[in-house]
């Protein structure tokens, strides 16, 4: 009777354990953490019936082949770390011999970070060209008291860290729609890079693009040298809308004509709308509160709600 017992508690102690919705990261990612806690529950299930424990082994919880995968974590090294601005971080990952992450355009991958023992997983989109190849970028921006920003501060080059993914993403097809309107808040921007620049590669594709970026202050605009490159082709347009700033004047004046103070409202929003040189189609990104706000500003300019796409 002793064996059995023993025995039972080994096996307990081998059961997956159910993720805490820390671990979730809620951008509704197929498998999410708990898809893949099912099926690593059924596998315990299976082995457990059989009592062979040879058959728990085929599911490794990380891999460190560099390949990304949707159900494990991998493992990649941190090239180098960037400062953007006092809360925002650009994060340059290794990727073996000249490989490329193959994502579909703005899809995110999850980050999986460990602070005061509690495991915490969030989502990131990568913000380097799709067929960038031997790294790839991921633009963070660390809140003071976020979990998972306590574990990012503390990353330094060469420090390994594990993504699993890809999901979502948005199914931009070229010359598909004669105008994306793209709507970004802070970090929103992440995944409107990928598909910008795979419309600037592409010398057949004319799809006309305008894309609103709020920020708090002309300070905290990210990756300006990247957007003004971008805005140089004839099919881009890009505004600013800066919620802190209160005059124009203190800006350079490049920035000037396509700035605007304040927030982006339902006036400004039939404004930018108005201008667009086809019907646009609305590809949105920012906090919940934000898409949101976008959203009811679209229905009010009489936007339906099947020309759009929040990340």
């Amino acid at each position: 009777l002793q064996t059995m017992s023993g025995n039972e508690d080994e096996w307990l102690a081998l059961r997956p354990q159910e993720p805490s919705p820390s671990q979730c990261c809620g951008s509704g990612c197929k498998p999410c953490i708990y898809d893949v806690y099912e099926k690593e529950l059924a596998q315990w299930e299976r082995a457990k019936a059989k009592q062979d424990k040879s058959l728990l082994t085929e599911e490794k919880e990380q891999s460190n082949n560099s390949e990304l995968n949707p159900d494990t974590f991998t493992a990649f090294n941190i090239s180098s770390v960037e400062q953007l601005t006092e809360d925002t971080y650009q994060y340059k990952f290794e990727l073996p011999g000249n490989s490329s992450l193959r994502l579909s355009l703005g899809q995110h991958i999850v980050l999986r970070g460990e602070v005061n023992g509690l495991e915490v997983q969030r989502a990131y989109t990568p913000i380097s060209p799709r067929n960038a190849e031997g790294y790839f970028e991921v633009l963070v921006k660390c809140y003071e008291a976020g979990l998972m920003s306590q574990y990012i501060k503390t990353w330094k080059k060469g420090d390994t860290v594990f993504w699993r993914g890809p999901f979502g993403g948005f199914p931009y097809r070229p010359n598909k729609h004669g105008e994306l309107l793209m709507l970004a808040s802070g970090t929103g921007l992440a995944p409107m890079l990928p598909i910008l620049q795979s419309i600037t590669d592409d010398e057949e594709d004319e799809t006309f693009v305008t894309l609103v970026g709020c920020f708090r202050t002309f300070e905290t605009i990210y990756l300006k040298p990247l957007l003004r490159d971008l805005a140089r082709y004839w099919n881009i347009r890009i505004f600013y809308v800066l919620s802190q700033e209160t005059s124009l004047e203190k800006l350079p004046w490049s920035y000037q004509e396509n700035t605007y103070t304040g927030r982006l409202n339902e006036d400004l929003m039939k404004t930018i709308i108005n201008s667009c040189r086809r019907k646009p189609f609305l590809l949105i990104c920012g906090s919940p509160a934000f898409s949101e706000d976008m959203k009811r500003y679209l229905k009010a300019a009489g936007i339906e709600e099947n020309s759009c796409f929040v990340f």
